[in-house]
């Protein structure tokens, strides 16, 4: 156990040092999630800058192996189960903004991700040696990381959504699914077996925000990035025709003009 607690210091000062970049790789994070309702929106970005040199400090303590560190952690961690919990309650729409570009709502796997970062940070409250003394228990790192891995979501395009292309490539079960009343995983699995998913995946911020159907047609919606703006990606998937051909998708700015469409796709 005395090990164990040693250890996460490792791990913890690694994933703040990763948050704490993100943020200042991507501060317009800031306006996505509950930061504007609670301390006004000519703060938020200034609080959510304060917040990645809170965590590059803590890191920087953590990965010193000084005691104080892991307090800050915990600190840190119970500021992050909290603010998850009123965003999620207050403002339900509000991404997490935790680590990277997400357009998706508070979830459970975001809050659960806070509350293993404070349990791991108050293990290393136990820690009575530097981590780099740790032995054995910093192999037991890789199984907590892979743990935060899978609860972080703007970490799934790079593991999930990998994984569900390749159960999706063993079979094709859009045969007869041509109807007005087809389910929405339906479409999501159709889309992200076109060649359009595939022309614009690495514009992409996020998972579906919206979707309706129209004139035979059924459009999704993602949150997309396109030559440093903000956009919008629209995938129009027909209802008649269940080839991934047949999906078509443009990227679209706040004003609804298109700013990218794969010209592979324009013409078929």
């Amino acid at each position: 156990m005395t090990d164990l607690a040693a250890a996460q210091p490792l791990l913890i000062g690694l994933i703040l040092l990763w948050t704490a970049y993100t943020k200042l790789k991507s501060p317009d994070q800031a306006d996505r999630t509950a930061l504007p309702r609670l301390v006004g929106e000519s703060r938020a970005l200034p609080t959510y800058r304060a917040v990645a040199v809170l965590e590059i400090l803590t890191a920087v303590l953590l990965l010193a192996s000084r005691a104080i560190g892991a307090l800050a952690a915990v600190a840190l961690s119970v500021s992050f189960v909290s603010f998850l919990i009123y965003s999620k309650v207050v403002v339900p729409e509000a991404s997490c903004g935790c680590a990277g570009k997400s357009a998706r709502p508070v979830g459970t796997r975001a809050i659960a991700r806070a509350l293993l970062l404070l349990a791991t940070s108050t293990t290393a409250i136990f820690a009575t040696t530097a981590w780099w003394s740790a032995g054995p228990a910093l192999l037991l790192l890789v199984a907590e990381a892979v743990l935060f891995a899978m609860l972080s979501t703007e970490l799934d395009r790079y593991w999930l959504l990998p994984i569900r292309r390749f159960k999706l490539r063993l079979s094709h079960p859009y045969a007869g699914t041509a109807s007005d009343h087809i389910p929405l995983v339906a479409t999501q699995r159709r889309v992200l077996l076109s060649p359009a998913y595939r022309a614009v995946d690495g514009l992409l911020r996020s998972d579906i925000h919206d979707y309706w159907d129209e004139d035979g047609w059924r459009f999704v919606s993602y949150a997309a990035r396109y030559d440093g703006h903000r956009a919008t990606a629209v995938f129009a998937v027909p209802h008649q025709d269940s080839a991934p051909e047949s999906v078509r998708v443009a990227l679209v700015d706040d004003d609804g003009l298109t700013v990218y469409r794969p010209t592979v796709l324009a013409t078929a």
